[in-house]
């Protein structure tokens, strides 16, 4: 950990000479891909011809060519053996995307990143003894599964440890064949089992599962301090969803004394950043593995030709939406998150929003053309008639799981509003798998909640809030209570 700490000061000392060198490196390495004679990548002499020959990419548009890689082509977007697939939730198109995971993007991207993760944790405590113990790691939702002779596909978590070198492997725990266990009940309860006698010295998981996970433990061992379970546990590293929710209930699971947090920025595309300031909101970006980024301004979404930024030209707390070139094959392709920077000096970011309105403050990433479809399932099975809605998390309590809380407007209401709603969650479950995961027997999400507006409610709330007309709408999708806790009264409105 400590070697990798010189690493990490050259890329910070040298920010736009490592982006250009890693830039260089993946067009070298890419140009005889079928995707790099496409677009001409061995005549490319710079960035500006990058920008100007190739296009920017979502999962969709790079779909058709990820889609050969699933069946068995290779040499398509990236040179080396594609062998694995992060799945993930999906897109307007698809219930779920499948991320090429390449060689190089889990030794130098995911791997390395985890490692400078730990040494950047190692700076700021020098006298940790995290290390002396084992990381209780909280995996995806789902196992490996076999596409065909040589491919594998599952959740980001459950790829990685299936090729996390041995060194890495004897310092984790579950054992993995407890940790890619699918059955999510189950698994819950031989992790609690298996690892409430070990040395756990730091954790690494997104909140809702660490929560579920930590409460059967309680009621095994007859406790409400971790601490009693894992005396020398001194650091959570988390990500994937807003912290700021689950705060408290980490606050409660440690009653006598606190633990260190870690946030990282980490997705099935790639291991972005990771927390190098103890209580800062910033993340140091990544800039030496495997990863040339973009930047586009907010003000250039939805433009035919939008522009990006390099990352001399960014400017501090403006939204860009985050463009990423990776080690995978993925090209100019759109994360879908919004970042802003925190620091030019180092350059560090936090994550801002998503380009969409969604709700993924358990991991469900449910976006508005879920929610949209399963609308218009729940109306075709009952009969009923939506004029609008709108939907938010509930979080987590000490004594009942998270849910999504729906305020629906309805042009004819549906003879049975229970009915309407069971299908409204199975319509949701078909189509998002993430969301799915999080409601398979209710231990993450219960079913969710629904609240009835009278006709004209949500029209007097935008009347009220001097929104009414023009291009203002309800907002369909937030991922956080602030729009629903203003629509809620308006329910009680006769």
């Amino acid at each position: 950990m400590r070697l990798r700490q010189s690493a990490i000061d050259n890329f910070v000392l040298n920010p736009i000479d490592t982006q250009l060198q890693v830039f260089n490196e993946l067009i070298s390495s890419a140009q005889y891909t079928e995707y790099g004679k496409q677009y001409g990548f061995e005549r490319f002499n710079n960035v500006a011809d990058f920008k100007n020959n190739v296009p920017l990419n979502d999962y969709d548009t790079l779909r058709p060519y990820i889609q050969r890689i699933l069946e068995g082509e290779q040499n398509i977007l990236w040179p080396s053996q594609i062998n694995w697939f992060a799945k993930s939730s999906g897109t307007t198109s698809d219930k779920s995307k499948f991320i090429p995971v390449s060689k190089e993007s889990l030794d130098d991207n995911h791997f390395k990143s985890g490692k400078d993760t730990l040494a950047l944790y190692l700076r700021q405590f020098p006298q940790t003894g995290f290390m002396s113990g084992k990381c209780l790691v909280i995996g995806g939702s789902h196992q490996i599964n076999q596409l065909n002779a040589e491919s594998f596909y599952g959740d980001l978590s459950a790829v990685m440890l299936q090729n996390m070198p041995l060194a890495g492997q004897l310092i984790r725990t579950p054992d993995l064949s407890i940790a890619l266990m699918n059955e999510w009940e189950q698994k819950i309860e031989m992790m609690a089992h298996s690892t409430m006698h070990e040395n756990v010295t730091y954790i690494a998981g997104v909140p809702t599962w660490t929560i579920v996970l930590i409460k059967r433990i309680f009621e095994i061992a007859g406790t409400d301090n971790l601490h009693d379970i894992w005396p020398n546990l001194e650091l959570y590293i988390h990500g994937g969803v807003s912290f700021k929710p689950y705060r408290e209930h980490f606050r409660k699971f440690f009653p006598n004394k606190d633990i260190n947090y870690l946030e990282t920025y980490n997705a099935s595309e790639g291991f972005f950043a990771a927390q190098d300031q103890a209580g800062s909101e910033g993340m140091l970006l990544f800039l030496n593995h495997g990863i040339y980024y973009e930047f586009m301004p907010m003000e250039e979404y939805g433009q035919a030709q939008p522009r990006t930024l390099s990352l001399k030209e960014v400017e501090l707390n403006k939204n860009y939406a985050l463009i990423i070139s990776t080690n995978g094959g993925l090209w100019r392709y759109t994360v879908g998150d919004n970042i802003q920077f925190t620091s030019l000096n180092p350059y560090r970011i936090k994550v801002s929003g998503r380009l969409k309105h969604f709700i993924n403050a358990f991991g469900e990433e449910v976006i508005i053309d879920n929610t949209d479809q399963a609308i218009a399932k729940a109306c075709k099975e009952t009969g009923a008639i939506v004029n609008d809605y709108s939907a938010a998390p509930v979080y987590m309590t000490g004594s009942e799981n998270g849910a999504h809380e729906w305020i629906i407007e309805f042009e004819k209401t549906p003879a049975s509003l229970p009915a309407f709603v069971e299908w409204l969650d199975r319509s949701l479950q078909e189509i998002n798998s993430d969301y799915e995961a999080k409601r398979h027997k209710n231990i993450a999400l219960r079913m969710p909640v629904v609240h009835v507006m009278p006709p004209g409610g949500f029209t007097r709330w935008l009347k009220d809030k001097g929104k009414l007309g023009g291009q203002h709408k309800v907002p369909r999708l937030s991922n956080d209570r602030s729009y629903i806790e203003e629509m809620l009264p308006y329910t009680r409105v006769g």
